[in-house]
């Protein structure tokens, strides 16, 4: 991208050499008009029209999980490679259950024991030798030990490791022969049959110009200049604590089979102003602004091949953007060569095409 300042030092050299040549021709010539002097311009939009931003983020699955054991153990078996396909209910990881086949036997034990002085302690009591104090506390100690064995025996289910969804193993985490920890993450597995989006990253100010529905341009690097399309389907509602960043997703419309989870993409959206906006604000390049004093400031629109001194209301500046209001959709502002031009001096705008475009972007 060419930087504002040369491409203005450019034009300067352009102005100046075209007024040397005037000053060289012939004296027949002297009485001649001096030719305008060539600036760049670009359209005005209408306040709240479409506007873009973008960022890079990674593309996922929607539906992608982390994969662990609910209880430790000794890695006896992990079946699959990154890249294997599995189905649902698959086993893909198993871990030493010795210890909790003995936790479930002991629970097993505990409980008999309890049923057997309940029924001993009832008999009992009919005849009026126990308390019913007895009794209940009796109850109470069968209850805690069906709930010990049925956590034994829910604990054995997790003794092996399945998945959930049928896809493809992403990520391999562990090898067998290792301690794992319960909750430490041995796979990870994709969904397949869940949608290709983009998380992106945004920064506050922009998350909160984009809404749910709107079009989206994605281009990885892996394919060129080939634009996939892609629609926003959820903006986050915090913001990271470390970044500020808001997640914006994006969902890929009709991705090709080439791309994969976890590679770089970046995205263009087409949002418009925030409805609430305080006052409609119309965006134009920062180098038109000529000056600027509180909420006021000045610009150069392209008239009738003159440059015209216009002041309009200033509402800051938004990164390459000057937030400006009082200026007509449509409206010619002149951008490169600005600084060289006088209150309607003639001037002839040398990038035409950019006027066809409003915001000239």
């Amino acid at each position: 991208m060419e930087h504002p300042m040369w491409r203005t030092l450019l034009l300067a050299s352009t102005a100046l050499l075209a007024a040397t040549l005037a000053g060289c021709g012939a004296k027949s010539k002297e009485d001649a008009p001096p030719a305008p002097t060539p600036v760049e311009a670009v359209a005005v939009a209408a306040p709240g029209a479409a506007a873009t931003v973008g960022g890079a983020g990674t593309l996922e699955r929607r539906r992608e999980m982390a994969l662990s054991f609910r209880i430790p153990g000794v890695l006896t078996a992990l079946r699959v490679e990154a890249g294997d396909s599995v189905r649902a209910g698959q086993v893909i990881a198993s871990i030493d259950p010795a210890g909790v086949d003995a936790r479930q036997q002991q629970t097993a034990a505990d409980l008999e024991r309890a049923r057997r002085d309940v029924e001993r302690d009832k008999a009992l009591f009919d005849k009026g030798y126990v308390s019913r104090q007895r009794i209940d506390d009796r109850q109470s100690a069968l209850k805690a030990a069906q709930a010990a064995y049925d956590a034994a025996r829910f604990d054995r289910r997790w003794a092996s490791l399945v998945s959930p969804v049928s896809g493809v193993v992403l990520e391999r985490r562990a090898q067998a022969g290792e301690v794992v920890a319960a909750g430490q993450v041995v796979a990870r597995v994709a969904d397949l049959s869940s949608p290709l989006v983009l998380r992106l990253p945004l920064a506050a100010r922009e998350a909160a110009r984009v809404r749910v529905g709107d079009a989206a341009q994605v281009r990885v690097d892996d394919l060129g200049a080939q634009a996939l399309a892609g629609r926003v389907t959820r903006v986050g509602e915090a913001a990271d604590t470390r970044t500020g960043a808001v997640s914006v997703e994006i969902e890929l419309t009709a991705p090709p089979p080439a791309l994969r989870s976890g590679q770089v993409a970046h995205a263009t959206l087409s949002v418009r102003a925030a409805p609430d906006a305080a006052q409609p604000y119309a965006r134009i390049p920062a180098e038109a602004v000529l000056e600027a004093n509180g909420r006021q400031a000045f610009v150069l629109r392209f008239d009738r091949g003159k440059a015209i001194r216009t002041a309009v209301a200033f509402g800051g500046f938004d990164g390459d953007d000057a937030l400006v209001a009082g200026l007509p959709q449509g409206a010619q502002v002149i951008t490169a060569g600005a600084g060289f031009v006088a209150d309607g001096e003639a001037v002839r705008v040398i990038d035409p095409a950019r006027l066809d475009a409003p915001g000239g972007r």
